[in-house]
């Protein structure tokens, strides 16, 4: 099979990586976690970009820096049962597919995808990461 082609709102399986592990110099993320997509690019190369925002059990500091995950959405999506949130001041940058991505069932490329985020829920996350746009927000480049 093959990959799910990437758009916004899709969560998928992916070796994130943090930016404070990438400034100790780790190239590899710790763990497989879910990551929602916020943007998928396709340059003049033909070659898709995708920002991605990771998906935590560790409340945020700030609820402004983060938004959760409802219940309901997390068990459609196949999740566990504790709190998540996906986090707006980080990214990872990577080109589609990606060495990094996971599938959830070996040799299935498509099992990556564990689905899309409701369009409200979507919309949420985009409107507070673009009012975060100038804070402390940083993207790894991943895969490059």
């Amino acid at each position: 099979m093959s990959f799910p082609t990437p758009k916004p709102g899709l969560v998928v399986r992916y070796s994130y990586l943090w930016r404070s592990d990438h400034l100790r110099g780790q190239e590899e993320g710790v763990k497989d976690r879910p990551c929602a997509v916020l943007l998928a690019v396709t340059n003049e190369d033909g070659e898709v970009n995708v920002l991605v925002l990771p998906i935590t059990h560790t409340p945020p500091a700030n609820l402004a820096d983060a938004v959760e995950i409802p219940a309901a959405t997390k068990r459609r999506l196949g999740l566990d049962d504790e709190r998540s949130w996906i986090v707006l001041t980080e990214s990872n940058r990577f080109k589609w597919p990606g060495p990094d991505l996971r599938p959830a069932k070996s040799g299935d490329a498509s099992s990556v995808a564990y689905g899309e985020l409701p369009s409200d829920l979507f919309k949420k996350m985009k409107g507070k990461w673009l009012a975060r746009i100038d804070a402390h927000r940083s993207i790894v480049p991943r895969s490059e």
